[in-house]
């Protein structure tokens, strides 16, 4: 057997494995993944799976990855076509209801007995997100505006640990930016975050127009926080 054939093969039933383990966390949740599922729904042995996945993390990371840049990518093209936080943010929640495992995954309550590697392939794919949402929040500002944004006081400690991130995405912000930013994207999160988890149901089919009208008040914040 060729080595090209190899690979096809490897590539092919790798492929079938996290198809099979997002099968999986949409029936059962993520919490619910096991590598002996995944196997015995793919008639394989755990053995056998452990040549393409050598542990349960290790899926586990490759499945969060694959999500952020899949989010990443449609975010991407959502500002591509429109360019705007609020298409940014609009194409975030879309994709965040139409993939509500994968959503659960990678925002949800932490998966127990795992823990992502520092700085690896997840921080990576998370970082490439937020680089959208920066550039589409604070692309027209200069650094120096940016710099001068309207946020409540930070103590010295908190200025210096939010200058020391490493870029890309928030680590290219200066710190009162970086603070606002996190404002943001906490109010953009958890209202998604809600309705992702069914708990604006209440709100029913109108629940669209209530997210348009908070993002686009929070982009007038922002816009009112950075000095012309």
């Amino acid at each position: 057997m060729s080595s090209p054939l190899r690979q096809r093969r490897r590539t092919a039933a790798t492929r079938e494995i996290l198809d099979a383990a997002r099968e999986q966390i949409g029936v059962s949740g993520p919490a619910g993944l096991s590598l002996r599922s995944v196997a015995r729904s793919l008639e394989m042995t755990v053995q056998a799976l452990y040549h393409y996945f050598p542990s349960r993390d290790e899926l586990i990371t490759t499945l969060i990855t694959e999500a952020y840049l899949d989010l990443a990518e449609t975010v991407e093209d959502a500002v591509a076509a429109a360019p705007g936080f609020i298409p940014a943010a609009t194409a975030f929640r879309a994709w965040a209801i139409g993939n509500a495992p994968m959503f659960q995954l990678i925002y949800g309550t932490p998966l127990p007995h795992y823990e992502a590697p520092d700085n690896g392939r997840t921080t990576d794919a998370s970082r490439r997100l937020a680089s959208v949402f920066v550039r589409e929040l604070f692309g027209p500002y200069a650094p120096e505006q940016l710099a001068r944004a309207d946020v409540p006081p930070l103590s010295a400690a908190l200025r210096d640990r939010l200058d020391d991130l490493p870029p890309p995405g928030i680590g290219t912000l200066p710190a009162p930016a970086v603070a606002l930013f996190v404002s943001v994207w906490g109010h953009l999160h958890g209202l998604v975050t809600l309705e992702a988890f069914g708990h604006t149901a209440f709100i029913g089919p109108l629940q669209a127009e209530l997210f348009q009208g908070a993002m686009q008040s929070l982009l007038a914040d922002v816009r009112r926080r950075i000095p012309a």
